[in-house]
């Protein structure tokens, strides 16, 4: 479930293609909500239209595949794993046309000035990531994410629970870590009723 907050913005895009302008779209949403599928497809879009593309992940997100992005319908895209916003760039291609990253929020806080040095050249930056963590509050680096960016896209999941629109990432396993890396095994999409921050979870006594 995709919904872009904003105008009809595929003309601005083109005129700014041809112009040689950069920019940024940031797609954010709870798990489950088609992010990186979003992100796939205008990748996948770019490259028929014969632009030049690199793809980056987080070296920490292992769960599909070690240099795919992949969403969780199945789709893939070949990308490169990377450590730190520092070393992704020194791996920036020069007549790269099109940035992809998915899994913004693993990212270190420099990727902000990052994707705005990529934009500033030129590039069209495309970057997906959660916009809250397990607990529903906001996960730094992706707030600042949208506050510079051009175009913004806030994807939705199903709610588990009840099916009404999910934009929250239930933690299903106990763990009091911020990054869980996980799927289905460790976290549910749900909708702001049924969701149940974890510091509202009764303590468990033995």
């Amino acid at each position: 479930m995709v919904e872009e907050f904003a105008f009809d913005n595929t003309e601005e895009r083109r005129r700014n293609r041809q112009n040689g302008v950069g920019w940024i779209e940031v797609i954010v949403g709870s798990m489950f909500s088609g992010k990186s599928e979003e992100l796939i497809r205008r990748l996948k879009r770019a490259q028929i239209a014969r632009q030049k593309v690199q793809v980056f992940k987080p070296i920490i997100d292992k769960r599909y595949s070690i240099e795919q992005i992949a969403s969780h319908s199945g789709m893939t895209h070949v990308s490169k794993p990377v450590m730190t916003a520092k070393e992704l760039m020194a791996q920036i291609e020069t007549d790269t046309q099109v940035v992809g990253i998915d899994e913004g929020q693993f990212f270190d806080m420099e990727i902000i000035s990052a994707v705005n040095d990529l934009a500033d050249s030129g590039k069209r930056v495309i970057i997906a990531g959660l916009d809250q963590d397990y607990t529903g509050k906001p996960f730094e680096p992706m707030p600042q994410l949208l506050s510079i960016a051009e175009f913004i896209t806030k994807t939705h999941a199903i709610c588990v629970k009840c099916g009404e629109t999910a934009n929250y990432s239930q933690r299903t396993i106990e763990s009091d870590s911020r990054v869980e890396v996980g799927a289905s095994d460790k976290y549910e999409a749900r909708c702001r009723k049924c969701f149940v921050p974890h510091s509202d979870k009764p303590t468990v006594h033995n």
